[in-house]
């Protein structure tokens, strides 16, 4: 079936705006409000909520979290509500790509972002909350039990599209472009991890809670 042009259009433009969403530096805006240090200046250099607390903020990096899961779940859930139906799942998965990575390569900070394991969150939890619901069950027992930020959140990137796809008739009922999105999402997750997992290798990776060091 041939798209009309200005479907098509539209279609773009929810792309274009989820990128622009996603590059929103949520780190970056609440340490600045707060009157912390910019969180690419210690720690990892993560504009993120892990490096966030390294601030000893905690205010502050759940606010970076909420900020970050957030705009993933606002434009998917924009693009599922505006989204034309012809067009609905493949806008759908491009808006969740677009957005997840405006995260990590955001146009406000010169396209250096952060790993982008919330917004990831904010985008499975605008598919299928009770998807989002088990990644986030996978990540807190990983990170309860190692006390690895970076594993846990390796460990429930890796567990996200095996249970969007065995859930599928159960729970939720899966979309061959969202699988395809997810799947993606977690390939760029583990590449923008490849650094701890480096470090989780040599024993030299920190733990949630460490106190930060100058980047």
């Amino acid at each position: 079936m041939v798209q009309e042009p200005h479907s098509i259009l539209f279609s773009l433009g929810l792309v274009i705006l989820a990128y622009v969403i996603g590059s929103i530096p949520f780190a970056v805006v609440v340490s600045k409000l707060m009157g912390l240090q910019d969180p690419r200046s210690y720690g990892s250099g993560n504009p993120g909520a892990t490096n966030v607390l390294r601030s000893g903020s905690k205010l502050a990096a759940v606010l970076t979290l909420l900020g970050d899961a957030a705009k993933g779940w606002f434009a998917v859930w924009l693009a599922q509500r505006l989204g034309t139906p012809s067009l609905s799942w493949n806008v759908v998965a491009l808006v969740a790509l677009a957005v997840f990575l405006g995260h990590l390569f955001p146009l406000f900070l010169r396209f250096r972002g952060g790993k982008g394991v919330a917004t990831a969150l904010g985008v499975m939890l605008a598919i299928e909350p009770w998807l989002a619901l088990a990644i986030v069950a996978t990540w807190l027992i990983v990170a309860v039990c190692f006390r690895y930020s970076s594993l846990a959140a390796l460990a429930a990137a890796v567990f996200a599209p095996f249970c969007y796809i065995l859930g599928s008739g159960i729970a939720w009922y899966a979309q061959a472009p969202l699988t395809v999105a997810i799947v993606v999402i977690v390939l760029l997750l583990i590449v923008r991890h490849r650094a701890n997992i480096t470090r989780l290798l040599n024993g030299t990776e920190s733990r949630i809670g460490s106190k930060k060091k100058a980047a």
